[in-house]
């Protein structure tokens, strides 16, 4: 997934993209604290990349 990060403050406007959560929510919570009005947009990538057969996935809950 993407995330899109729009950071508003007066007549400016600020956007980045990030791939991981992690680190759109720790940089928007820095925009916020500076007095920007902050929204993340969650968007799905459009390709999914191939799957690899030999490849091991791991994943943690």
């Amino acid at each position: 997934m993407a995330y899109r990060i729009v950071a508003e403050r007066g007549n400016e406007t600020v956007r980045m993209d990030r791939s991981s959560s992690l680190l759109a929510v720790a940089k928007a919570r820095v925009w916020a604290s500076e007095g920007w009005e902050v929204t993340i947009i969650v968007r799905d990538q459009e390709v999914a990349p191939p799957a690899e057969p030999k490849r091991r996935m791991l994943a943690y809950s």
